[in-house]
């Protein structure tokens, strides 16, 4: 009876996970590591984002989930229990994408030089960054090797330095045209959406991106992806100078509604910035000084964070002293006001005259105390 009982609840196995919505698995295998070793995925699906972690059990680990299509994804792995932030941002860390899909990764020593076996989505991937030149990742770390290929004394010499810089920059600019290329021979591929969104950028040639985008398949266009990308493009006008600033409403640190609309008669600095984003931090102190002068002029500041984390939302304002207006849904970088005006990086501003038109966008230091001295000195 013991082994019916069991032979059932084997059979039924299958039905259960089916039940749980599971379409996917993650599993790995590298080398021997066990605790504190930890591994770690980050993975946006349809924008959606979604985080897991585990620990490493003689070097094996298991992820699983359910996705409605293809997922991208960061997976980070923390060897020696140094946490997330080091794994992620200094240590062993592979950016990936992957489908409905049972995936296994194996290495002898780390996640950089794993095989990947089980995924047609993946191997789409490699075959798409051959295609374009490689990822960032890689074309970074060709950088460094190439800086470090020179003499001690050439690596202080800054015309070496900046050969080095230019060359970077001319493979990421290759790069972007070979994406662009592939975008429009691939208008059916997942990754041709991948390709002109990222070679699109945050300063959209509309009259060059827009009719490969509107060559790209229905159903790509229907993605989260697509939409943001038509999104940006739309934004490229909507957030020009002299066009009306997009209007939002969103919710400050207590979950008050404020919207832009309630700022007319003001100058408005619309902020996008985040807790973990040192250039948005270190532009701070400026922008505290520029609150105090002229707050009482008619200006004010509107903070847009991307932050997903409300608690390291709120120390960011507390220790950076922010006195002005601060809101977010705590959507990372799929937030709802950075989506609709077409933020890829942070930081960046819009600075918005009394009848809500866009002024200037992207000024900071000297530039924006520049550009409100005249408007409140004259």
């Amino acid at each position: 009876m013991k082994i019916k009982a069991f032979l059932l609840i084997t059979s039924l196995l299958p039905f259960f996970a089916a039940a749980q919505g599971n379409n996917f698995s993650l599993s790995g295998k590298i080398g021997s590591l066990n605790a504190p070793a930890k591994a770690y995925l980050d993975y946006m699906d349809n924008g959606v984002n979604h985080e897991d972690s585990t620990i490493l059990v003689n070097g094996a680990f298991r992820f699983k989930g359910s996705i409605s299509g293809i997922a991208s994804a960061r997976l980070a792995l923390d060897h020696d229990g140094g946490g997330k932030q080091r794994a992620v941002y200094t240590g062993d860390v592979i950016y990936i994408y992957f489908g409905k899909e049972q995936i296994m990764i194996t290495s002898n020593d780390s996640l950089e030089n794993a095989y990947f076996s089980g995924s047609n989505v993946y191997n789409e991937f490699l075959a798409y960054n051959k295609k374009i030149g490689g990822t960032i990742m890689a074309l970074t770390k060709a950088a460094n090797a190439d800086f470090n290929s020179g003499t001690p004394e050439q690596q202080r010499d800054s015309a070496y330095m900046k050969a080095v810089a230019n060359r970077f920059r001319n493979n990421i600019k290759a790069r972007e045209t070979k994406q662009f290329e592939f975008a429009k021979a691939n208008p059916d591929s997942y990754f041709g959406l991948v390709a002109l969104s990222e070679s699109a950028g945050s300063d959209i040639n509309v009259a060059k991106a827009e009719p490969v985008y509107m060559a790209l398949s229905k159903n790509l266009r229907e993605t989260d992806m697509g939409k943001e990308l038509a999104q940006r493009i739309a934004a490229n006008s909507a957030t020009a100078v002299g066009a009306t600033a997009p209007l939002f409403t969103q919710n400050d640190v207590v979950g008050k509604p404020i919207s832009l609309e309630s700022l007319r008669g003001k100058v408005v600095l619309v902020e996008f910035w985040a807790s973990w984003c040192g250039p948005c931090r270190s532009e701070n102190p400026n922008l505290v000084k520029d609150y105090a002068q002229y707050k009482n002029k008619g200006f004010e500041i509107l903070s847009v964070s991307l932050d997903n984390s409300k608690e390291n939302w709120l120390k960011a304002i507390d220790a950076d002293g922010l006195p002005w207006l601060h809101v977010s849904d705590l959507k990372g970088w799929n937030n709802a006001v950075g989506r609709l005006y077409g933020i890829r990086a942070v930081p960046a501003n819009f600075l918005l005259g009394k009848d809500g038109k866009v002024i200037a966008s992207n000024l900071r230091g000297e530039d924006l105390n520049k550009k409100l001295a005249s408007i409140f000195n004259n």
